[in-house]
């Protein structure tokens, strides 16, 4: 969305130069909602107190296919006076999500198309950098990369994270550096991953799912599918200790634990029998051994947390 909106704000800039008549000569339609009768008769007005009129329909791959001889009427005969400009935020070629082309392919002809390009790795954190650098922001590679690793590949968020970073530097900083991404973005991601373990603890089904979605955008899920693994074989060491007998001194030394945390984990998961929690780890090294032979991610972290929900 980030990429979409720039270059828009580019195009924008260029057909209307003069920010005073820019809104003026601008009209935007969302394509989920609008009447094609509505666009064209926008793109077909006469421009006012500016050169030309540009028109803008967001989420054009919304617009129903029952409206298609209109549009391509239109097409085949444009206002010269008018830009129409149709933004789609997925794609409109047949592939892995999509069945078919998208209709829109039909009427509009290839010259005509722009695809921007996906931004990924070290293109995507120059890409972040300058886009700072047109707010005043300096971020340094060090905190791109970060940015990069621990946010994903969303421009729009990134950008925001940077501003956030920005200011937690201070009301006047314009640098961002790896300390400042760190307090920022470091502190939500672990807090993110504890609100899996937390869910994962109180047999919240429904929060545990949907704070793995979130988090699956982000994080990498060997390193979910860890912590899991390790949150789960502390309850089963607890509970095989204290069927033994052990005190919570004790075990506390043994697991390199405070006994607070021993006795919390004791009180929950923990206090479950041996062998149930036996099979949940064996469940979890399972599952480590189906994604390192490449078995979907998601699918088989999505089966396991909610089968560590259910269990008892």
């Amino acid at each position: 969305m980030q990429l979409l909106d720039d270059a828009l704000a580019a195009v924008a800039r260029r057909l209307l130069p003069d920010p005073g008549t820019r809104a003026a000569g601008r009209e935007v339609f969302d394509g989920e909602v609008a009447q094609v009768d509505a666009i064209v008769q926008a793109a077909q007005t006469l421009p006012f107190m500016t050169p030309t009129r540009l028109v803008v329909v967001r989420r054009c791959h919304a617009l129903p296919a029952r409206d298609a001889d209109r549009l391509a009427a239109y097409v085949r005969d444009p206002n010269p006076a008018t830009r129409l400009v149709l933004v789609s935020e997925e794609g409109l070629a047949a592939g892995r999500e999509r069945r078919a082309d998208h209709w829109l392919l039909g009427v509009v002809p290839g010259a005509a198309r722009v695809a921007l390009a996906a931004r990924e790795g070290r293109t995507l954190e120059g890409w972040l950098r300058q886009r700072a650098a047109a707010e005043g922001l300096t971020v340094s590679e060090e905190a791109a990369r970060l940015l990069v690793e621990w946010v994903g590949d969303d421009a729009a968020r990134l950008l925001g994270e940077a501003r956030k970073a920005a200011l937690a530097a201070g009301p006047d900083a314009r640098a961002v550096g790896v300390r400042e991404v760190t307090a920022v973005v470091g502190e939500q991601r672990l807090a993110g991953v504890f609100d899996l373990t937390r869910a994962v603890a109180r047999r919240d089904a429904g929060g545990a799912l949907r704070t793995l979605d979130r988090l699956l955008a982000t994080e990498e899920p060997l390193r979910l599918l860890a912590l899991l693994t390790g949150e789960t074989r502390t309850a089963w060491s607890v509970a095989a200790l204290r069927a033994r007998g052990a005190p919570t001194e004790q075990i506390a030394r043994t697991l390199h634990r405070p006994p607070s945390v021993v006795e919390a984990v004791g009180r929950g998961a923990g206090g479950e029998p041996e062998a149930a929690l036996a099979r949940r780890l064996r469940r979890c090294w399972e599952v480590e051994d189906r994604l390192k032979s490449g078995c979907p991610a998601r699918a088989e972290l999505t089966a396991l947390v909610a089968e560590l929900c259910a269990a008892r």
